[in-house]
């Protein structure tokens, strides 16, 4: 081979390896339980990020590079969350996360974001502790954000659904084990004690737990004119099941979860009329609600989604990610943290319009105005009120 030929050669092997290295995917930790009693919130929170990701690859990327979604199932359950986290940052070097579905999973995974000095944007987990882990003066900055209406907006609502709107008195908490059952719990004693209500009884009961006779017994003699919960959907529609068998029915009122498939399925005509409060219900008031609910149905031919507050922000969080990374040129973990906290882009998504969802010292990008109360009717959930089923966006409130 003489010099000019293997010159060219060296030239186009080092273009290859150029061009190669610039078309580096970039990596993304997608995390949240596909299997089991969570996994309606987890299937649809994922399939949302999916949806999202394939949009925006298929205009060609951010910076020019493809999104590579590496996704994981936490199951639920708190130890394997921290493996998976730890998998993701130090095998995949993954240079964002979204996800995270159940408080436990998120309290005791995302630290090691934190460590590594990678965002992780929270789209379902809801514990009004989670954006707060990692504050000043401890921690200079923080990366945990969140898309997700937290505990103690939902805990306001469904107390002001329940005392101011349907004047009850006398209501009972029924909320699961977990760390998002219990911390729920305390979030609902809050705002009850702000209305100078005690409720008439407080009970707990566990996950994969099938008879709440005991719980439901004592609510019925205290007198509990409705029942106020936090847990998941299988165990919501073990309450609902359990009224009827003991043909005792009270209005269910609780957190969000009330939405999710496997309590509307299981729970079937005892599970009618339940309320919570939603940041998104599978009907197409705006334009880009309608292009999503199509987009989503078509890509997983199915018609009602599992859990639509999950896929819905599963999606969005995506998007405001991907401008977050589009806006710091690069994938360093402290320019993403810092395009988040000072968002220029403004995006339309499912839940709202975000205009600078967040600042450096707020990382949440819901606030209490953006949420409305839904009901579960004929086997979907749709708007409680007339009134809030308009097309106008709600969008954050600033502080």
């Amino acid at each position: 081979m003489n010099i000019k030929i293997k010159t060219v050669v060296t030239a186009l092997a080092l273009a290859g390896s150029f061009s190669a290295f610039a078309a580096d995917p970039i990596k993304i930790g997608l995390s949240g339980p596909y299997t089991g009693g969570s996994s309606p919130m987890g299937v649809s929170m994922r399939d949302g990020v999916r949806l999202a990701a394939s949009e925006i690859n298929a205009k060609g990327g951010i910076l020019g590079r493809q999104i590579q979604l590496v996704e994981r199932d936490d199951q639920a359950d708190n130890g394997r969350g921290v493996q998976v986290s730890q998998e993701l940052i130090n095998k995949e070097k993954v240079v964002a996360a979204v996800g995270y579905i159940n408080t436990g999973v998120s309290l005791a995974s995302q630290r090691f974001y934190q460590e590594a000095k990678i965002p992780v944007i929270n789209n379902v987990a809801t514990g009004s502790i989670v954006t707060k882990q990692f504050l000043p003066p401890e921690f200079a900055d923080n990366y945990v954000f969140r898309t997700s209406a937290n505990d103690t907006i939902q805990s306001a609502l469904i107390v002001k659904e329940a005392i101011d709107t349907r004047k009850f008195t006398k209501v009972a908490i029924l909320a699961d084990s977990t760390n998002y059952g219990q911390l729920g719990r305390e979030d609902l004693e809050k705002a009850l004690a702000a209305k100078n209500i005690k409720p008439v009884a407080v009970e707990k009961f566990n996950i994969k737990d099938v008879d709440m006779t005991a719980q439901l017994l004592k609510a019925k003699e205290a007198g509990a004119q409705a029942i106020l919960t936090y847990g998941i959907g299988p165990e919501l529609a073990q309450i609902a099941n359990g009224m009827e068998k003991l043909g005792w029915k009270v209005p269910m009122m609780g957190s969000w979860t009330l939405s999710m498939g496997n309590f509307i399925d299981n729970a079937g005509k005892n599970g009618e009329g339940a309320r919570m409060p939603q940041t998104f219900i599978q009907e197409p008031n705006t334009p880009k609600r309608k292009a999503f609910i199509a987009a989503y149905q078509k890509a997983y031919k199915i018609e009602r989604i599992p859990s639509p507050v999950s896929a819905a922000q599963g999606y969005d969080s995506m998007y405001i990610l991907a401008a977050a990374i589009k806006q710091a040129g690069n994938t360093d973990g402290v320019k993403i943290r810092e395009a988040l906290e000072n968002l220029k882009e403004k995006i339309d998504g499912v839940v709202t319009t975000y205009n600078r969802p967040y600042t450096h010292d707020d990382h949440e990008a819901i606030t209490i105005n953006m949420a409305v109360m839904g009901e579960v009717k004929d086997g979907h959930v749709v708007y409680a009120y007339e009134s809030d089923k308009g097309t106008v966006v709600r969008e954050k409130t600033k502080k």
